[in-house]
């Protein structure tokens, strides 16, 4: 039947000149496999097509291509409709089988229209996405003999989408995988609770945290975690993320306080991106040293409802830096003050006291006969143990510094000559308590002290310590040689 309209058109016209791929299908063989089906008792199909993929194929060739127009043509490269035709196993073909379940699904259901994607290939090669949408003619749903089909050409649309996802999951594999710990956190509560301070007329900042110390435990409190990357799981040492977000205020406790507090200044001042090392614990409660960085986005600055944090762990070179200055203060041997801290601490005392000071200069005795003896193993052994002595019996703000071989010094602040002596019978008692715990060779020491009032010489109050040191010691070395006279004259005798 032709429909003839005012502008000389009909339906031919129409069909071939239409700005959209039409296909008219004759689809009569399919339900002829689908009353067959039926017949056998098929009742799920989407279940039998799946049993054998080759059913979805027998549904494809089943379709018969009575006419394509002009677009059509066009669209899938091809010469003429009789070119088309022949080559219809190159446009419907590879993932295009499995596209076509959901409108099999439809027919079978019983309806004459539906509207599905899928893929075709046109014949020089290229993958077309189309927009597929059908219907069974009117007069012709007992045998479906005239199914009229468009195709919308959505390749653009599709591959745009596609690469939309592809950007999403590179941005999220990039977040989820970075080799540091990255949190995105939502601020705008805390930017709201700044908001009215600032209403209220506030504009000294600081001295309001510290009148209000409350606003920044509650600004901590309203800090919403949006998202933690994989990193930050082990970092922290949790198992998943739950667990990880159940857990904050074990992460954030602590020195925590006082760096979130300069945070909120530095935001007050308008400071949106920045930098600081702060402190953080693990699940497991070991201290872990961070380096922050925070930024809100630039797109959200007027919100802070996107807030990007990264942390680094930085508890293996603190740990250096600490020891790096331990060494730099400290004798290896003897964990004592090295010569370098005494020095400094006693050109400090010099020059800012308390008064007043005194000074006990220590020497060791015997220990090259040890060295000779026994080797400098023993020696050291012996070294050892002094400092012990030496750290239990003097506390801060008094100091112990080994300052040469076996040559130590105890300078103690705001003390005068009776602490300076009490200090010397405490070191003697406890040096005794080491030699009964140590079998084996005993140590002894030589003291000396003395002390000094403001606008004392240090340099001569030292002198006298050591000068006291050395006598002491000169008796200790008589007197061990008259003892030693005496024994020898009771074994001749």
């Amino acid at each position: 039947m032709t429909i003839s309209l005012a502008t000389g058109l009909d339906f031919e016209d129409m069909f071939d000149l239409a700005p959209v791929s039409l296909w008219m299908e004759d689809y009569s063989d399919l339900k002829q496999l689908f009353d067959a089906w039926r017949a056998a008792g098929v009742t799920d199909l989407l279940a039998f097509l799946r049993e054998d993929p080759q059913r979805i194929q027998r549904c494809s060739q089943s379709y018969k291509v009575l006419r394509v127009n002009q677009y059509t043509l066009e669209l899938f490269k091809a010469p003429d409709q009789e070119t088309l035709q022949s080559r219809l196993h190159e446009v419907f073909r590879g993932d295009m089988l499995e596209s076509i379940v959901p409108e099999l699904l439809a027919l079978w259901e019983g309806r004459m229209d539906f509207e599905t994607r899928s893929v075709n290939y046109a014949l020089d090669g290229r993958r077309l996405d189309v927009q597929v949408r059908a219907r069974v003619l009117p007069g012709f749903e007992d045998s479906w003999s005239r199914v009229l089909v468009s195709l919308e050409d959505v390749t653009a649309e599709v591959q745009s989408t596609e690469q939309l996802l592809r950007s999403e999951q590179y941005a999220r594999d990039l977040f989820e995988h970075s080799p540091v710990s990255l949190w995105v956190e939502d601020f705008s509560e805390v930017k709201r609770l700044m908001d009215e301070v600032r209403a209220r007329g506030i504009r000294d900042f600081r001295t309001f945290l510290k009148v209000h110390p409350e606003f920044v435990t509650r600004c901590m409190q309203e800090i919403r975690v949006i998202d933690v990357n994989q990193q930050t799981l082990e970092m922290f040492g949790a198992r998943n993320k739950p667990e990880l977000l159940n857990n904050l205020p074990q992460i954030f406790r602590g020195e925590m306080y006082d760096s979130f507090a300069e945070q909120l200044q530095d935001l007050w001042d308008g400071k949106l991106v920045q930098q600081r090392e702060v402190v953080n614990y693990a699940l497991s409660g070991e201290v872990l040293h961070i380096h922050l960085e925070f930024a809100i986005m630039t797109s959200n600055a007027q919100h802070w409802d996107l807030v990007l944090l990264s942390l680094v762990d930085i508890t293996a070179r603190k740990k250096a830096e600490a020891y790096l200055e331990y060494l730099g203060k400290h004798d290896v041997l003897t964990q004592l003050r090295n010569r370098a801290f005494y020095m400094e601490e006693l050109n400090r005392l010099a020059r800012k006291g308390p008064w007043p000071l005194s000074v006990i200069a220590i020497d060791m005795n015997g220990l090259k006969a040890v060295n000779d003896e026994h080797g400098h193993a023993a020696g050291d052994a012996m070294l050892r143990r002094i400092g012990e002595v030496l750290t239990k019996a003097v506390d801060a703000p008094a100091c112990a510094a080994r300052i040469g071989g076996d040559e130590f010094m105890v300078l103690l602040p705001s003390t005068d000559e009776r602490g300076a002596v009490a200090m010397q019978e405490r070191i003697l008692s406890l040096l005794e308590l080491n030699n009964q715990f140590y079998p084996g060779q005993p140590i002894h020491i030589a003291m000396g002290h003395a002390c000094g009032q403001e606008n004392a010489s240090l340099e001569t109050v030292v002198h006298r310590a050591d000068q006291a040191m050395y006598v002491e010691k000169a008796r200790f070395y008589q007197e061990r040689e008259q003892d030693r006279r005496l024994h020898s004259g009771e074994l001749l005798g």
